[in-house]
């Protein structure tokens, strides 16, 4: 393309006359014809390019013709102008300024006699749309503007007929697959043979969702860039955007989202190494998008019947009101799920959003939040482990999985949260996620979920938002979370410390100091080692805690008060 029109530029050629080979086409919509289409219609046979001749890519959709020299104000995005000069002929000069306000306008290319009244295109006119890449052309004088009308719009209209036309054919295709019971892979199946292209259907945090057609596209630049390491479209991304995207190899790819009303269900995407896609292929998307949408609707209005009752046995289960545990494993074997097995219970809980000034909690979007985050967990732990349960409750989502053949449970909980999160973006919020001890049957569930409930709750308590804490490693904190009177605890952290208890970068630091000291059964040597600090300065730190705390060296009662004090200090949310 760069070659051609270089040569365009430079040697102002006269384009080919019926007969001749057509220039090619780079670029050409469903909806409208580029400049360079355009100009190898019969009627436009001879046509010289004066200038502008890097946008005979720009697209056409509609023609106009000149009649007064303000036509700017009344010209259209698309537009092909056509005009005798006679609007200029007093003010030729004027002809420069107008080439930018139609480029502005979005006008694809102005079409001009020369020779009756104007005699030639003034080199400012030429500079100016050179630069914008306005085609300026210079039609030949036996061309009648209506026989460009006529020609020109006959393509259009054809073209946008063979468009709709086909688009309404996949429409059909589509919809048929639908009401056969289709789901949304039948669906991404189907448009990727009707356009020929790869296809994946995301959530709308790009998390995939279904795909169809050739996976060596997905892998393959540029998409690959598009696309997180756990294979979620980056639907933040600027080459993601809603529409059409051309690839520097001749490819391109194209973005639609499927919505229902005023809710967004996610994205369709289409790639195509081979050929870049046009305004047709988006408006065969757009369909299957529509298509997308009822098949989610008809999921969602089904999985909440389905999710409620599912929802309502699990929640008995964890409560332990399902009754005999082999009854309640062989119902739950109704439902898929294999819980007659050992197990672990995940809770996992979105965290409060900084940006929520009404105080955790008060979030009018925390159930759809929840909602999203347990349809995450679900296909994390499904893909690993079919016969596991998932829910989502008001506050929380849940999870009951097997316990992996080789017994690593905290791997197995890695390799989730990491599927789960992937890379962020997409508007995903972050969460913190708590793991039981291992439940050798149905009836330690409810302990398990009980655990798992604690352990997210301390976990976000001593290490903020984002944390996955396993119930075995919480140590003491387990037996600090069961004291229910927080203002009890905040009192002995504050009479054991003293004015360490308080806030400040000194009493901070006191506190790091005292907390390696004890970590390190009160070996100076080692502690000034960790923190850094030279063995003198360390003494004199331990005398200065001394004084304000009182012996702790020597009394083993007062450094058990205070290890438990300065625990208490580093939980949150007391």
């Amino acid at each position: 393309m760069a070659e051609v029109a270089n040569e365009l530029a430079s040697t102002r050629p006269t384009l080919p006359s019926p007969g001749r080979p057509t220039l090619p086409s780079v670029r050409e919509t469903g909806l409208g014809l580029s400049v360079r289409r355009v100009l190898n219609t019969d009627v436009l046979a001879g046509t010289e390019v004066l200038a502008g001749a890097d946008g005979l890519d720009r697209v056409v959709t509609r023609l106009n013709v000149m009649e007064v020299p303000d036509i700017a104000r009344w010209v259209r995005a698309g537009e092909l102008l056509l005009t005798t000069g006679y609007p200029l002929r007093e003010e030729p000069e004027r002809l420069a300024g107008l080439v930018v306000e139609l480029d502005a306008a979005g006008v694809s290319a102005l079409g001009i006699k020369l020779g009756r009244y104007l005699e030639h295109l003034p080199e400012s006119v030429v500079e100016v749309a050179d630069r914008l890449g306005l085609p300026v052309l210079a039609l030949p004088e036996h061309v009648s503007f209506d026989d460009v009308l006529t020609e020109v719009l006959s393509d259009l209209v054809n073209r946008q007929a063979r468009t709709l036309a086909r688009a309404e054919e996949v429409h059909r295709h589509l919809v048929g697959i639908v009401l056969g019971g289709g789901g949304l892979p039948e669906l991404a199946a189907g448009t990727a043979d009707a356009l020929g292209v790869t296809v994946l259907v995301t959530a709308p945090d790009g998390r995939p969702v279904a795909s169809a057609g050739d996976p060596g596209e997905l892998a393959a630049e540029p998409c690959a860039r598009l696309l997180d390491a756990a294979g979620r479209l980056r639907v933040e991304d600027p080459g993601c955007a809603l529409g059409l995207h051309e690839h520097p190899d001749g490819g391109g790819h194209a973005v639609v989202t499927v919505a229902a009303g005023s809710l967004d269900h996610g994205r369709i995407a289409a790639f195509s190494r081979h050929r870049r896609l046009g305004e047709d292929d988006l408006q065969a998307l757009e369909r299957a998008a529509t298509a997308a949408a009822l098949v989610v609707t008809r999921e969602l209005a089904v999985a909440a019947v389905e999710g409620k009752y599912r929802s309502d046995f699990l929640r008995d289960v964890l409560l332990g009101r399902s009754g005999d545990p082999a009854l309640a494993a062989r119902h739950a074997a109704g439902l898929g799920w294999d819980l007659d097995r050992p197990l672990v219970v995940l809770v996992l809980e979105p965290d409060d959003d900084p940006r929520d000034t009404r105080g955790p909690g008060t979030s009018t979007a925390l159930r759809p939040l929840v909602e999203r985050q347990a349809t995450a967990l679900g296909i994390a732990v499904g893909a690993r482990d079919p016969g596991a349960a998932t829910a989502a409750f008001s506050t929380e989502a849940v999870a009951l999985i097997g316990v992996p053949s080789d017994g690593d449970v905290p791997r197995a909980v890695r390799e989730l949260v990491a599927a789960i999160r992937g890379e962020g973006g997409g508007g995903r919020r972050s969460f913190s996620l708590g793991v039981s001890r291992v439940c050798t049957g149905l009836a330690e569930v409810p302990a398990g979920y009980e655990q798992a409930r604690t352990a997210v709750r301390v976990g976000r308590q001593v290490d903020g938002a984002g944390t996955v804490s396993h119930f075995d490693s919480l140590g003491v904190y387990r037996l600090l979370s069961l004291v229910p009177d927080g203002a009890e605890l905040r009192s002995f952290a504050t009479e054991t410390l003293r004015e360490l208890a308080g806030p400040g970068a000194e009493q901070e630091d006191l506190r790091r100091t005292l907390e390696v000291l004890l970590e390190t059964n009160l070996n100076v040597a080692e502690t000034a080692r960790r923190l850094h600090f030279h063995y003198n300065t360390l003494r004199y730190r331990i005398t200065k805690l001394e004084r304000i705390l009182g012996p702790f060296t020597t009394d083993a009662n007062l450094r058990l008060d205070v290890a438990l004090a300065l625990r208490v200090v580093a939980m949150r949310g007391l």
